[in-house]
């Protein structure tokens, strides 16, 4: 992987998730596993997240639907959740998308999902 890769990497990651959650958590990693920083600058942000097939509304929505599936990755949801309305995903399809997401994930993941975002709505500036 090239270093313009890496920097294209860390300024996607800059753009979706700067100065919230999710660059807390890939910072957070750095101490403990600087590889896997790496990988996921190099490979999900300066890779994967730069493809033209989808936009970046697309891809968060895709994110968050997988993460809420999952019903446990709250520091994730949280993330992606700040990562959806930096790229323009307004509150109102956020929480319809989990409204949809009770019927195939259940009920409780939605909840909490709906819980997470109630909080990220509120402190959202």
């Amino acid at each position: 992987m090239s270093n313009e890769q890496y920097l294209t990497g860390l300024a996607m990651l800059q753009k979706i998730h700067g100065g919230h959650a999710g660059e807390a958590i890939v910072e957070g990693m750095g101490d403990i596993s600087p590889k896997l920083v790496d990988i996921i600058i190099n490979l999900m942000f300066g890779d994967i997240m730069q493809r033209k097939e989808l936009d970046l509304k697309a891809r968060e929505m895709a994110i968050l639907s997988s993460l809420v599936t999952q019903g446990h990755p709250s520091p994730q949801i949280r993330a992606h959740i700040e990562a959806a309305l930096n790229v323009g995903i307004k509150k109102e399809e956020i929480v319809e998308m989990f409204l949809l997401i009770g019927f195939y994930a259940g009920f409780p993941a939605t909840v909490n999902a709906m819980a997470i975002a109630k909080d990220v709505f509120a402190n959202w500036s």
